[in-house]
This record gives structure tokens, sequence and C-alpha cells, in this order.
């Protein structure tokens, strides 16, 4: 006498490593995507940082010469390891009262995700404004 069920379980027989062989390759590239998708925003996140940091330090100069010494010092050294920027660009008039703006362009590195098809880098920009203090005194003495 024969069961009904038996004949069901052995033509599913191995179905449970076809689904492995299909499942692991596409959870890897999802993963890699993530970890793609996360160093993108983690680069970014940290070029903004950079950008608000360095246009604070360089409000807080007396001349624009000062300034953009400032303003490069702060975005270096805000800059983790492995993130390769172009040197801070000051925009802005530095007067009383003006606007000054940082811009920060970064490179995020695509290394270790060639699997995926991700090669090389892609730019980040970002900039930061802030405002001189009116009633403070710049330029010379």
């Amino acid at each position: 006498m024969r069961r009904r069920g038996s004949a069901r379980l052995r033509d599913e027989r191995g179905s449970m490593a076809v689904e492995i062989v299909v499942l692991v390759p596409a959870l890897l590239l999802v993963m890699s995507l993530v970890v793609a998708l996360g160093r993108f925003t983690s680069t970014q996140g940290q070029v903004r940082a950079a950008a608000r940091d360095a246009v604070r330090a360089a409000t807080l100069e007396r001349d624009a010469g000062s300034a953009l010494s400032a303003a490069r010092s702060a975005a270096t050294a805000t800059m983790p390891d492995g993130v390769t920027c172009d040197p801070a660009r000051l925009d802005g008039p530095f007067v009383a009262g003006g606007t000054l703006t940082v811009t920060l362009r970064c490179e995020v590195s695509w290394a270790g995700l060639a699997p995926i098809g991700l090669h090389g880098s892609t730019t980040v920009t970002e900039q930061s404004s802030a405002p001189l203090d009116r009633y403070r005194r710049v330029g010379g003495a």
C-alpha cells in the first residue's frame, strides 16, 4: 500500500539545493549594492560636514586670504582617510554682512565592488554657506 504524499516528496527532492544555488548570488548582489549605497551616503555626509566646518572656520578670520587658508585646513582635517578631495573653494564677498560659501568636490571610490559592475569612482560635491558678522571688522587692522 502506497501513500499519496510519498510520490510528491520524491518529485520535490533536490529543489532546496536549486533554490539555494539561485538565491545565494542574488543575495550577494543585493548585499554588494547595499555596501555601495552605504559607502556613497557615508562619504556624502562626511563631505557635507567638512564643508560646514570649513565655512565656519573661514568666517572666524579677518581677511580673505586667511579665510581661504582656514577653510582648506579645516576641510582637510575633517576628511577621513581614503577620501580624495580637491582643495576647498571659497566664494562670496569677504565684507561685513557678506555670505561665504565653501564648495568641496570629492571622489567616492568603488574599490572592491567590481563584481557588481562598479569601477572607478563617483564625484560628490557639497556646499555650505555662512554669513560674516555684520558688526565685526574685516580686512586690514
